[in-house]
């Protein structure tokens, strides 16, 4: 079975606060993990919350990356999917696992877009628009 794409959900626990706390640093790790896998950003937006917690989106050409922190609790919850094969999100998880200085994670990895392709036929995240 192939896939469309790829999505990894992880749960960074007992995180630098000062890291997860600040919105410049949380979209600067975030950014430094779409580069680490190749990805073509297309947009990025970050909020602060009050009184704590960062909230961000990196679109990508290839699907986003999402995150959450609750500093509070040390916490960063993140979403990294990626379609086709150039882009590798375990690439990004681990960047942002090292960036957050977590401790502790429980990370998971979803197939997304299951397909079961007829033999000899190649599965495109882009198909040609013929």
């Amino acid at each position: 079975m192939k896939s469309l794409g790829r999505h990894i959900i992880a749960e960074l626990y007992e995180c630098n606060v000062d890291s997860i706390r600040n919105v410049k640093i949380v979209e600067k790790a975030m950014v430094g993990a779409a580069k680490a896998t190749s990805a073509t950003i297309v947009d990025i937006i970050f909020h602060s919350f009050n009184p704590y917690g960062v909230s961000g989106v990196i679109v990508i050409a290839e699907s986003h990356l999402a995150i959450h922190t609750w500093p509070e609790y040390g916490l960063a919850s993140v979403d990294i999917y990626t379609c086709g094969d150039e882009v590798q999100p375990w690439k990004a998880y681990e960047f942002l696992e090292e960036a957050f200085e977590a401790k502790n994670v429980s990370v998971m990895e979803i197939k997304r877009g299951i397909m079961s392709p007829k033999e000899g036929v190649v599965i495109k995240h882009k198909p040609d628009a013929s």
